[in-house]
């Protein structure tokens, strides 16, 4: 269950990263609210899976689902460069991922 919840607290990082674009600097009401309620979700989530995983584990790849989510929904949403080195680099992130779950003892 841990792992879910840090799952989706990654993914609700993905959402307030994005949404602070939408946001236009705290100008637009909508947008705003929304990316405070998924930040403040977000952290709950992790407050939640850290609980039973160890942090640093749980913190790492919090981080690393939102900055990928972020970085791949850059390119398809705002037209960010997409390379072959950054694609190499953003794979080599969801590697680390991946082995950080894998590696990870504690609550599977």
């Amino acid at each position: 269950m841990a792992w879910i919840l840090l799952i989706v607290a990654g993914l609700l990082e993905v959402c307030w990263a994005i949404g602070l674009k939408y946001t236009e600097g705290f100008t637009r009401p909508l947008p705003t609210l929304l990316t405070v309620v998924a930040i403040i979700a977000s952290m709950v989530l992790l407050s939640l899976a850290a609980r039973s995983l160890p942090i640093g584990t749980a913190y790492a790849v919090w981080v690393g689902i939102g900055a990928l989510g972020a970085a791949v929904l850059g390119i398809f949403l705002f037209h960010e460069p997409v390379t072959p080195s950054r694609v190499f680099f953003l794979a080599l992130l969801l590697t680390a991922i991946i082995g950080l779950k894998l590696t990870s003892g504690g609550a599977h």
